[in-house]
């Protein structure tokens, strides 16, 4: 089952420049889906498109059957998505943040109190909850922006550079959520540059160079007896 089509999708900025040429992307139930290539290949576009943050005019994108275009709010209601720099409302304490998200996805005491405390343990951040975002370090903000990506329970969880700045525990408790999400079913889709985990994590992959998809599929399909840094760097390199 397809969580997140993205068909023919380009995108051209001022100038004519496309940043994105005709991306297709498939990811199914189950699926943790690495999106990789260099700064400027066209990642966050594709991202920002998919999750509803950018317009475009060529393609189409749907998740779990909506179109993120003309279906906005149901699209929406199936995914989360979790920036690289995620910017949450630093006059709020974390749990009001939580419940505000909540509130957002008319999510009921019970499901998101159970949720929260799961999350919070599992994050070891149960005793800051209590205190107000702009105290956060940079980690800690990028904890509770997962764990309010994760409380409407989404279909598809849309990360972009989710290593960056959590240390190797948190890191790990992500990779460990991703793993059940997966599963139960649903489906992640992120962008890092960090391959060597890319590798450990993901069961298929896609890489972009200059706005092209020059590399798509099944992880061991795709390296073969390579790592994934080897193809990497020798398909951005000549391709």
């Amino acid at each position: 089952m397809e969580i997140l089509e993205i068909k023919n999708f380009s995108k051209t900025y001022g100038g004519g420049k496309k940043a994105c040429d005709d991306v297709n992307i498939t990811v199914s139930a189950g699926d943790i889906f690495g999106f990789i290539g260099h700064n400027g290949a066209g990642k966050s576009t594709t991202i920002k498109a998919t999750v509803g943050v950018l317009d475009f005019e060529e393609g189409e994108i749907y998740i779990d059957g909506h179109s993120i275009k003309k279906e906005p709010m149901e699209a929406k209601k199936d995914m989360a998505y979790i920036p690289d720099n995620p910017d949450l409302y630093e006059h709020l304490t974390g749990m009001q943040y939580l419940n505000f998200i909540a509130d957002i996805f008319d999510i009921d005491d019970a499901t998101r109190n159970s949720r929260i405390d799961k999350y919070a343990k599992m994050f070891e951040i149960e005793n800051a909850l209590g205190d107000l975002i702009s105290s956060y370090s940079h980690g800690m903000r990028q904890k509770v922006a997962i764990i309010s990506a994760l409380i409407h329970d989404p279909k598809l969880l849309i990360l972009d550079e989710p290593f960056v700045g959590l240390d190797p525990k948190a890191a790990l408790t992500v990779k460990n959520i991703m793993h059940e999400m997966c599963e139960e079913g649903k489906a992640v889709f992120f962008s890092t540059h960090v391959l060597d985990v890319a590798e450990k994590l993901c069961n298929k992959i896609t890489i972009i160079k200059q706005g092209r998809i020059v590399v798509t599929g099944k992880m061991d399909e795709i390296i073969g007896d390579k790592s994934l840094e080897d193809l990497f760097m020798e398909v951005t390199d000549h391709a």
